[in-house]
């Protein structure tokens, strides 16, 4: 398995975080709770996934970091 990834959209806080892995799939886990389960996705449902945050919030990402 990769190495786990902190989202680029979780705070410095420790507030609502998760992290990211890829292996033979994606994995994603919550940063607060990582012995609390793994949600495992394929690359193309990953991608679909991001593909459809970024069409219904195409400005959070830029606002999440102007403050």
């Amino acid at each position: 398995m990769g190495e786990w990834r902190k989202s680029s959209y979780s705070g410095a806080n420790g507030g609502s975080c998760v992290e990211v892995a890829t292996a033979d799939r994606v994995l994603v886990r919550d940063t607060t709770n990582r012995d609390g389960g793994t949600l495992t996705l394929s690359a193309d449902a990953w991608r679909a996934f991001t593909d459809s945050l970024k069409t219904a919030l195409p400005n959070a990402h830029n606002s999440a970091h102007d403050t």
